[in-house]
């Protein structure tokens, strides 16, 4: 008798066993995922070392300064999403991302305020938000029992949507050991576009630059983050991807020269500094490089 109890019950723990497998394959496949398919193949990415370059066979080098307007269609994959971070696919807009890696990642912001050297002076992440339009501002409010003005804090939200363009800082050089014209991009700068509270009509639009990144530190968070690519979902493209392989729109503001590092629009305006930025890229970049080598 006992016998034949011990062989049930170990026909019972079998078929408990059976069911609690079903049962866990079952809940794993009726997860929902939002998709087609799961996405398994987009693990933590590391960063592409940069060629390593000797100050000997530096022949020729150029800091340029160029604005990548976010309202191009080109740049849009950088602008949206406009929701906060995660909204969609856990994905980021590019000034989102560098708020999460300043507050997050340790990631270092300098100030703009120095017009000589762009990664000098530091940042804290308080200080980025105060410049975004965020912080704590104080409202006159009437007390209605005594009549008298009393001034409450209020925090300001921040729009990111209203970072519209980037400034951007490259190094372009010439290396005599691979015989080839490389660029690397060294800074990046938010620069906020937005009106002021009592520019009801809004006819004067405010331009402010909010920070410099610098990019050779911040490619380990760009590199692990999934930036929308329009034509095809199943390619994973990081922001690290869209600004080394300069998959965006731009156009030359700067160059390093004699004058300060002038800014183009300081001799010229409208139309007549885009073109003089293309002169810049045409004659400087593209016309000295090809003459460099016939000599």
């Amino acid at each position: 008798m006992f016998y034949k109890n011990k062989l049930k019950l170990k026909k019972m723990k079998r078929i408990l066993n059976f069911f609690i497998i079903i049962f866990l394959f079952s809940d794993v496949y009726s997860q929902v995922h939002g998709g087609i398919y799961v996405k398994e193949n987009f693990p933590m990415r590391g960063v592409t070392p940069y060629q390593h370059i000797r100050e000997g066979d530096m022949m020729w080098s150029k800091k340029i300064w160029r604005i990548i307007d976010l309202r191009q269609r080109i740049n849009h994959p950088l602008y949206y999403p406009t929701e906060p971070q995660g909204g969609f696919d856990d994905r980021m807009s590019l000034i989102d991302l560098i708020i999460y890696g300043v507050k997050n990642e340790g990631l270092s912001i300098y100030s703009p305020d120095d017009p000589y050297n762009e990664f000098k002076i530091p940042m804290t992440h308080e200080e980025l938000i105060i410049r975004l339009g965020g912080g704590i501002d104080t409202l006159p409010i009437e007390n209605l029992l005594t009549n008298e003005i009393e001034y409450k804090p209020v925090t300001k939200d921040i729009k990111t949507s209203e970072v519209k363009e980037f400034l951007v800082l490259e190094g372009w050089f010439r290396d005599r050991k691979r015989s080839v014209q490389e660029v690397r991009i060294l800074g990046l700068c938010p620069v906020r576009c937005y009106y002021r509270e009592d520019d009801i009509d809004q006819e004067n639009q405010m331009k402010k630059l909010i920070g410099w990144v610098y990019f050779p530190e911040a490619r380990r968070i760009f590199s692990n983050h999934q930036v929308f690519n329009p034509n095809n979902s199943s390619e994973h493209r990081t922001f690290d991807d869209i600004l080394q392989k300069r998959l965006f729109a731009s156009f030359i503001v700067r160059i390093g020269n004699t004058y300060n590092n002038r800014n183009i629009n300081s001799y010229t305006i409208g139309l007549k500094a885009i073109l003089e930025g293309e002169k810049i890229s045409e004659n400087q970049l593209r016309k000295e490089y090809s003459d460099f080598w016939e000599q």
